[in-house]
């Protein structure tokens, strides 16, 4: 049997609703941990506050506003990478960034993200293996010096067997390989002169109060360097009474061992790889001069000595972290830009020629250097045109995931030490939650009523619609939650409240025109299609400027704020869902039920009585008319 003009066949709209509902919580039960639990903010769950102090320029001159907001963005792109986790990322005072973010980021993974992430590539100029700790409590005398000859044997292979390799994509042979050779014969001339740069009078301030904390032990570090330049001395195996000589470096604190010059932190044995991995973010960052600095292996660590950087980061185009079983797992491709192909094609030609030059069978190490330790040291095997991978063992997905986003959203401006770190406890947030969602609560009821009283039956359409709109919403966040990292907090519930109205309005306007035909003396039945008609473009106008003004929210606003912009957006699509799939066809349905049709029941007998009145019927609800 056809349906009627103007009618609409319900079954047809509640199968499509009742599919997406099945689709949906199908995709809740059978992915992720399969357990009906959304992504909860750090005002419901905890998480982590940081706070980043900038390391202030020479003088203590604050940076600038600029830079500071120019390090919020990137760190907050970098912490926002895997979707919408609504970690708030805000400037405090002139110096000060702190990051909040839920429980559930690894705080390691976290540290990392703000770290500046300076990438350079230096080709190594020396390597050698960390030594051991020195004696707790060594004596030594003042007068005592450290032996002259030395250990005449070789220096010592660099392990490389535990650091990423580097190559060319694309390359027929592997451009890099992980040999542990030593990248140079020659000793770079030792110097005790800090190089110049614009931090240079608060360097030599520091590095002379370094030389007074050391005594005698410094006096000793220059006859050891004299002695090292004029070949009386091998560094590359120094003796016990050498490494008891220096135990006072051994003591310096990383922030200290920061200011020596490259040739005492590189040369002088008791100056170790947790020294100098533990320094400031930034601290190797000016690429024209000499550092030192060592690999991450969690067992024996190795130390180079690296020259000026001849790649820098902002040579990187884009970085992209991938999975290549030919290539050993995990790793990071790197594309240059135009004058970064050609600097890194430049430097693997030098590296090549050095090591010719030093009887090498492989080209000379190049060192990855990102902030203050070696990513990877891999020595080059032929001249590289082209872009390069950063692979290896000490590359895994959540490394390499890591690094190509710090490498992607580009250095920080600034450099930054954490100056505090703490949990936050959800106890705050989840008594405002409460406190919320009885308020919520209390609204919710409130329409309910209303509807019911005003609207009768039709009220019954309201809290069916708001029911399966709450259905289809929770099982959105679930998933919205796996996809792209969402994270419910207190501003997103408001965001869904403020919501329960805008879905409540579209209600109200097609109830609205149900009755503007009512008054025109026209059936329920009849009234339906026509009053649809009427009140959808209204509801798409009202639901198009509410969805615009979120959106505009969202891209505009940070932290919270973005969080109620995204629900308001989120709920404001659904609504239209509902009240096109499952409130207009309910009320269709509704409509031909003799029940429902009642004016006792539907709510419009009044209005259609005094239709009746004006056309002369002789009793409530006899008025006919050619729709009906």
């Amino acid at each position: 049997m056809a349906t009627p003009s103007g009618q609409i066949r319900a079954s047809r709209y509640f199968l499509v609703i009742a599919a997406i509902l099945v689709v949906i919580y199908t995709l809740v039960f059978v992915t992720g941990n399969k357990k009906p639990n959304p992504k909860l903010g750090l005002d419901l769950r905890g998480g982590t506050t940081m706070t980043l102090s900038a390391v202030t320029q020479a003088g203590g001159k604050a940076p600038t506003k600029e830079s500071l907001d120019q390090a919020r963005k990137i760190i907050a792109n970098r912490v926002n990478s895997s979707g919408v986790t609504e970690a708030e990322v805000v400037t405090e005072g002139n110096t000060n960034i702190v990051v909040n973010v839920a429980k559930g980021m690894d705080p390691e993974q976290l540290r990392q993200l703000v770290q500046p992430a300076q990438l350079n590539f230096r080709e190594v100029k020396a390597s050698t293996q960390d030594h051991a700790a020195p004696p707790a409590s060594p004596s030594v005398s003042a007068s005592a010096k450290p032996s002259a000859s030395g250990s005449p044997s070789t220096s010592p292979s660099a392990k490389a067997s535990t650091s990423p390799s580097a190559s060319a994509t694309g390359s027929p042979t592997p451009s890099a390989s992980a040999s542990g050779s030593p990248a140079a014969s020659g000793s770079p001339t030792p110097s005790l002169n800090p190089s110049q740069s614009a931090a240079a009078a608060q360097a030599a301030q520091q590095l002379a109060a370094v030389e007074k904390k050391l005594g005698a032990t410094w006096t000793m570090a220059e006859q050891y360097l004299s002695a090292i330049q004029s070949g009386q001395a091998d560094p590359s195996n120094p003796d016990a009474s050498t490494i008891a000589a220096f135990a006072d470096f051994a003591k310096l604190s990383p922030d200290e061992v920061a200011v020596l010059p490259p040739a005492v932190q590189y040369y002088i044995p008791t100056v170790q790889c947790s020294q100098l991995n533990a320094r400031q973010p930034g601290s190797i960052s000016d690429p024209k001069q000499q550092v030192v600095a060592c690999d991450d292996a969690t067992d024996a660590h190795t130390k180079y000595l690296l020259d000026e950087a001849k790649v820098i980061g902002t040579d990187v185009k884009t970085a992209s972290a991938n999975f290549d079983a030919s290539q050993g797992g995990w790793l990071v491709s790197l594309k240059f830009t135009g004058t970064g192909g050609s600097k890194w094609t430049a430097l693997t030609q030098q590296a090549m020629t050095d090591g010719q030059q030093q009887g090498l069978s492989t080209g000379a190490q190049v060192a990855i250097a990102l902030d203050n330790k070696v990513v990877s040291a891999p020595s080059i095997q032929q001249v590289i045109v082209g872009d390069a991978i950063i692979n290896g063992s000490g590359i895994n997905e959540q490394t390499s995931k890591t690094l190509a986003t710090q490498l992607k959203y580009g250095a920080l401006p600034l450099s930054f030490k954490i100056q505090s770190a703490e949990n936050v406890s959800p106890t705050l947030g989840i008594q405002q939650l409460k406190y919320g969602l009885i308020a919520g609560g209390i609204g919710l009821v409130l329409v309910i009523l209303y509807c019911l009283l005003y609207y009768r039956a039709l009220g019954l359409v309201v809290i069916a619609s708001l029911a399966v709109s709450g259905v289809l919403v929770f099982g959105m966040l679930v998933l919205l939650g796996r996809w792209i990292g969402f994270t419910l907090s207190l501003a997103g519930i408001a965001g869904f409240i403020v919501a329960i109205g805008i879905t409540a309005d579209s209600f109200v306007v097609f109830f609205e025109r149900l009755k503007d035909e009512a008054k025109e003396g026209r059936s329920l039945r009849s009234s339906v299609p026509r009053a649809w008609v009427r009140a959808r473009r209204t509801i798409l106008s009202a639901d198009t400027v509410s969805f615009l003004a979120a959106a505009v929210l969202y891209i505009l606003a940070t932290g919270a704020v973005k969080g109620f912009a995204f629900t308001l957006g989120l709920s404001t699509v659904l609504d239209l869902l509902i009240v096109f799939l499952f409130t207009h066809p309910l009320v269709a349905l509704a409509s031909q039920s003799s029940a429902f049709s009642s004016p006792r029941v539907s709510g419009l007998g009044a209005l259609r009585s005094e239709k009746s009145a004006e056309t002369g019927g002789a009793r409530f609800g006899t008025v006919r008319t050619k729709e009906s």
